[in-house]
């Protein structure tokens, strides 16, 4: 050890704990820095335990102390810019997300190898999956594990709510196969989705990966330190320059690992002068390797079909898991890719039905464009570090998109006026979905629709892209080190060559347990 840790880990989320707890487990020295507060697993506010994550986000006292503030996206050309989520403090988004515990299938990291992310193939990367895992139904599986920090669970049929059952009823007429568990390699069809909890609570990268490190010498964990940008001594990274406590400080080390995010990770790269060098130039940074930061970044793109819910469907209690039920199919587009299509039952509507009469609760039919060729970009608006970001999706820019979304659309409203929607549904859904059944049927019309109306799934990806080192779109390889540098790495979602066919949580964590193998 030449500096002052072995290893400087930026970023305590889903990525970073992971690869900072297995890190100092193999006896290196890491200091884990973290923007947002660091907490021990008993101070965590009660309520993003619950298995209804709403609940705290319509606590905006309670959401602003986890979530960050100030991050900005244009969803498509047609939007204005609105507020993007993510999570803040040590656990990152795997304390305030869906408790969504989805792998993707076994094609992403087929593209990922084919992109030339050597080490990233379906048999490189499912170990650390099982490792992860203590998969309550499907452990003993030889592609699941037992014992892992994070607990997978299944919601039994008997505890799900009426819309999971109506989407799982509507899509059995509809000829959808039954998979008990998406996560195993080759699964479609209609899956119970697996949750990061147990007992009915969140367990995070924070309770599962930091709790138990805590004791670990070699681990030292900053909350409330702001990484400004890498610290290099010719072209080795040799540390990190942080604000905390309103003072600038320099921490030195061997190596450092910037897990900080699809959004943050590539803002700390731009500070340290690498990125697209016009765009440094234009901040006042000086260019140090010029790089496609920022390029590339994927989203899901979804569409809600609202359902007004009756007296006999109505929300049990609050503490209700919003979803249990998803369905991965494959569209029947020129374009498909298998599985790039996904349904979700909601059991509680994230988004309010303000025009509708929901005295019993609104849920709804949700589909989002599960493998998409649109792609964005992040960029800075200043050097300062406290300067969050923007990020431009442009999703449904590419043709492709926008057709598979316009028939998956199609195939929404079809199970959400169908029968089994109706038994749950107080009056006809057709009030709440008004503006969308008045366009379905017109190609053009739809199309505006949905690039006017489009959300995404907070599950931003690509921004510090990884690949052939000799591809144009290369940031970091297949090792996960930045190009022309040495001693940085990038280990988050950001380097996902491209937005899985999943939510991302449990890849993001996969990354992490891979890394801290390969990162001498």
């Amino acid at each position: 050890m030449h500096n002052g840790w072995d290893m400087i880990v930026v970023g305590a989320g889903s990525a970073g704990a992971a690869l900072a707890a297995r890190s100092a487990a193999l006896g290196k020295r890491v200091l884990l820095l973290e923007a947002g507060p660091d907490y021990p697993s008993a101070a965590m506010p009660e309520v993003w335990r619950s298995p209804n994550p709403l609940r705290a986000l319509l606590d905006p006292a309670v959401s602003a102390r986890l979530l960050q503030q100030g991050l900005w996206t244009r969803r498509t050309e047609k939007q204005d810019p609105a507020p993007y989520s993510q999570g803040r403090g040590v656990g990152g988004s795997s304390s305030v997300n869906g408790q969504i515990a989805i792998r993707p299938p076994v094609e992403d990291f087929e593209d990922w190898a084919r992109a030339g992310c050597d080490g990233w193939s379906p048999r490189d990367v499912l170990p650390y999956f099982a490792r992860l895992e203590d998969d309550r139904q499907f452990g003993d599986e030889p592609y699941h594990g037992r014992g892992g920090p994070i607990p997978i669970h299944r919601t039994p049929r008997a505890e799900w709510g009426s819309v999971d059952v109506a989407m799982f009823e509507a899509a059995t007429a509809a000829a959808y196969g039954w998979e008990p568990d998406v996560n195993a390699p080759g699964a479609t069809g209609i899956s119970p989705y697996p949750v990061n909890s147990r007992d009915g609570r969140r367990v995070s990268t924070n309770d599962g990966y930091l709790e138990p490190a805590r004791t670990l010498a070699g681990l030292t964990i900053r909350g409330d330190a702001l990484a400004d940008q890498v610290l290099f001594a010719g072209s080795r990274a040799v540390g990190v320059r942080v604000i905390a406590g309103g003072a600038v400080v320099e921490e030195h080390a061997d190596r450092v690992v910037l897990c900080a995010g699809a959004a943050h990770s590539p803002a700390i790269l731009m500070r340290s002068g690498i990125g697209p060098a016009g765009e440094l130039r234009s901040l006042g940074v000086e260019v140090r390797q010029d790089l496609p930061v920022g390029r590339g970044i994927q989203d899901h793109p979804l569409i809600l079909a609202g359902l007004p819910l009756n007296a006999e469907s109505a929300v049990r209690s609050p503490d209700l898991r919003y979803t249990n039920v998803c369905i991965r199919y494959t569209s029947d587009d020129p374009a498909a890719r298998p599985d790039d299509m996904m349904l979700v039952a909601c059991n509680q509507n994230v988004l309010s039905l303000a025009t509708a009469d929901v005295r019993f609760g609104a849920g709804a039919f949700l589909v989002w464009l599960n493998q998409a060729h649109s792609r964005g970009a992040l960029t800075l608006t200043s050097a300062d570090p406290a300067a969050q970001p923007v990020l431009d999706q442009r999703m449904l820019a590419d043709p492709r998109d926008l057709s598979r979304m316009r028939a998956g659309v199609r195939t929404l409203v079809e199970l959400a006026r169908g029968p089994h929607a109706a038994a749950i549904t107080h009056g006809s859904p057709d009030a709440v979905n008004a503006a969308l059944l008045a366009v379905v049927d017109d190609d053009a019309a739809l199309d505006a629709h949905l690039l006017a109306t489009a959300v995404d799934g907070q599950h931003l990806t690509s921004s510090c892209r990884m690949g052939d080192p000799a591809a144009p779109d290369t940031v970091v390889d297949p090792r996960c080190r930045v190009l022309g540098v040495e001693g940085l790495h990038v280990v988050d979602a950001s380097i996902f060559p491209s937005c899985p066919r999943a939510n991302t949580n449990l890849a993001t964590i996969m990354a992490g347990e891979l890394m801290a193998d390969r990162i001498d």
